[in-house]
């Protein structure tokens, strides 16, 4: 087994060229029209804020002859700001029967239509004096971001080598946090966020998606997609030969028909197919813990807080947008990071790590608040914390969790897995917007504590539960899930850990 591994490991330098570049243009390609638009558009809409709030007050006065309340413009903008999730929760239940009939590639082109309409209605809002223009295109650009989120990592999870499955599918993260930064950066007033342009800038989401259909035609089709769903074995050897270039990818073909041998009959479960399978339920169970966590952590709730502090730690308001420019870009750091080393040091590790770093730093937090005022340096304590938490959040949960459905389920599995992974997500995104403020209300500076509560018990889960998937095929992380589901081990000397049962099995 070893010295199968060596050999995988010690490409000749005439199989590097080619699959690298061919990769990477896979990566920007479907990333810039995909992932990258939910971190573009959950921020973009941040800098109109007021000016929107103002144009929906005199697109009333215009129609009805009176002005609205306080309160029903905040309502207002309110339904405006959380259409996107909702959206969202649409586009992931789309996404798993999109895959399965237009396939991985075809999926995400398609999917640039909700965008451009999106645009459209968002960009011709002031002239056809209607809020619910805006309205609508928030709805649309959650539907994009919602398919993006799940196709994306089931595209390039599929379409990477093993040794560079977590690279591909991580790149998700990576393309979230740019379009994070660049929304945050386009909706400063010196660029797109100013009263005369804000329709601009929420119809410039349209930009990448036009990139995309540019440059996505010219790479190829997820070859496990080929092969499994359209069963081309011409085509996937195609595919595999532009991902891989003239390097022998045999072992992999082999690989991918062992796996169509194995699900020979099936056909793509449906979402109810795959809750009443018995033998997933582990899988499921584990995509359910990591995708609830990701939302329930508290990552987003950190942005909340952060122009608070800022202002505490005697940043001026005019300021303010250019330093949450660094929350963003710490984000970007890490993600970036965790794609150079997912491959090296494992998923679990980075998960556990994770979020044990942010249960640490959410105590920090909570004492950091409630000393706020009468500490004076507290409120730069609470500024570290903003900064950690994000830190810590990208390290491994922001783009291992989306990476877990396409290394857990086999092809018939994956897509209704997804739709269960991004429902969840954005579901949860929701529900977690409307509840915080609240949260705060009654707990106040101890209003970290259930996000702590969660990153512990994902901590332990991921530790005792999770299998490393790092380099191995589907079936073989099947078979663990099945070691690991075995029968109970109980022993006079008590419960036996994860390791001690896998030993116990063999």
């Amino acid at each position: 087994m070893e010295e199968e591994g060596e050999d995988e490991e010690t490409p000749t330098p005439s199989t590097t060229r080619a699959p690298g570049w061919v990769l990477l243009l896979t990566m920007c390609a479907a990333g810039i029209g995909g992932t990258f638009q939910y971190g573009y558009n959950l921020t973009i809409i941040n800098a109109p804020t007021n000016h929107i709030q103002k144009f929906v007050n005199e697109t009333w006065l215009e129609r009805y002859g009176s002005a609205l309340d306080s309160w029903t413009i905040t309502l207002i903008w309110s339904i405006i700001v959380s259409v996107f999730p909702l959206g969202g929760f649409m586009g992931a239940l789309l996404a798993g029967p999109m895959a399965i009939r237009l396939g991985r590639k075809k999926s995400l082109l398609f999917n640039n239509l909700f965008i451009i309409l999106s645009a459209i209605l968002c960009g011709f809002s002031r002239y056809a004096k209607s809020f619910e223009m805006v309205i609508l295109g928030r709805i649309l650009a959650g539907v994009n971001s919602g398919i993006s989120m799940c196709i994306q990592p089931m595209y390039l999870g599929e379409s990477a080598p093993k040794n560079l499955r977590g690279t591909g599918a991580l790149s998700c993260a990576v393309s979230t946090a740019i379009g994070l930064v660049m929304g945050q950066v386009v909706g400063l007033r010196e660029i797109l966020g100013s009263e005369e342009v804000w329709p601009l800038l929420l119809a410039s989401n349209v930009v990448p998606g036009i990139i995309q259909l540019v440059v996505l035609p010219w790479v190829p089709e997820s070859p496990r997609y080929l092969l499994i769903d359209l069963k081309d074995k011409d085509s996937c050897e195609a595919a595999l030969r532009r991902f891989r270039g003239n390097c022998d990818f045999s072992s992999e073909v082999e690989e991918i028909m062992a796996e169509q041998k194995a699900i020979h009959g099936q056909k793509p479960k449906s979402l109810c197919e795959l809750i009443r399978d018995s033998s997933l339920r582990r899988q499921v169970l584990t995509i359910v813990v990591l995708s609830s966590a990701m939302q329930l952590c508290g990552n987003d709730s950190m942005y909340f807080y952060a122009s608070y502090i800022f202002q505490a730690a005697g940043i001026s308001s005019e300021q303010i947008q250019y330093v949450v420019i660094g929350t963003g870009s710490c984000e970007l750091i890490t993600s970036i990071t965790c794609t150079l080393v997912i491959d090296h040091v494992g998923r679990r590790v980075l998960l556990m790590g994770g979020y044990s770093l942010m249960s640490v730093w959410a105590v920090v937090f909570m004492v950091a608040l409630s000393q706020q005022e009468h500490i004076i340096w507290m409120p730069y304590l609470s500024m570290v914390c903003i900064f950690a938490y994000i830190l810590s959040f990208g390290i491994g949960p922001a783009g291992v969790t989306g990476l877990m459905p396409a290394e857990i389920f086999d092809q018939m599995a994956r897509p209704a897995a997804y739709v269960i992974c991004g429902s969840l997500m954005w579901l949860i995104l929701f529900v977690v917007g409307l509840a915080f403020p609240f949260i705060v209300q009654g707990l106040g500076h101890f209003c970290f504590m259930p996000f702590l509560v969660v990153c512990v018990c994902t901590t332990l889960y991921v530790g005792f539960f999770l299998p490393e998937t790092k380099g191995k095929s589907v079936l073989e992380i099947t078979e663990e899930f099945k070691t690991r589901r075995a029968k109970p081990h109980i022993e006079e000397n008590g419960w036996l850990g994860p390791q001690e049962i896998k030993s116990t099995s063999l």
